[in-house]
Parts: C-alpha cells; sequence; structure tokens
C-alpha cells in the first residue's frame, strides 16, 4: 500500500511539474512571437527608410543639379571649343 502512495506522489509531481513546463514553454512561444513580429516590423520600416534615401541619394546626384550647383554657387562654366585643348597618347 505505501508502494502505490509513494508510485501516486510521484506521478502527481510529474504532472505538476509537466504542465508546469507546458504554461512556460506556451508563454515563452508567444513571447518570441511578439519580438518577431516587432522586428519583422522594423525590418519593413528600415526597408522602408533605405529605398527613401536610395531615392534621395540618386536626386541629389542628378548630373543638371550637380551642374546648376557648379554654376550657381561656384560661378563655373563651360568651357568654348577655342578653350579645350585635345591631348593624344
Amino acid at each position: 500500500m505505501k508502494l502505490r502512495a509513494v508510485a501516486l506522489l510521484v506521478l502527481v509531481a510529474a504532472v505538476i511539474a509537466s504542465s508546469i513546463g507546458v504554461v512556460y514553454a506556451r508563454h515563452e512561444g508567444r513571447r518570441h512571437f511578439i519580438e518577431l513580429n516587432r522586428l519583422t516590423n522594423e525590418r519593413d520600416n528600415l526597408n522602408f527608410e533605405f529605398g527613401r534615401l536610395q531615392l534621395e541619394q540618386a536626386t541629389w546626384a542628378e548630373n543638371n543639379r550637380i551642374e546648376q550647383i557648379a554654376r550657381g554657387r561656384l560661378g563655373m562654366v563651360s568651357p568654348s571649343s577655342a578653350e579645350m585643348v585635345v591631348t593624344r597618347r
């Protein structure tokens, strides 16, 4: 009879430990899922920002914009054909 009581006690302890393990595992799974969603949103926002920055970089690097700055701020002009010198190797 005493052996049955010990076995029953061990089984009850095992069931309780197992149920606590299941609850912990589900909690960790939910926590990881929330973190995954947060990181996915952050990735999407960073990709959007990267695309916007690429577009801005392309706009700033356009040839006609650079030429406008060279003419306006620096007073540069295109040389006339008489001022050009062609060299050969």
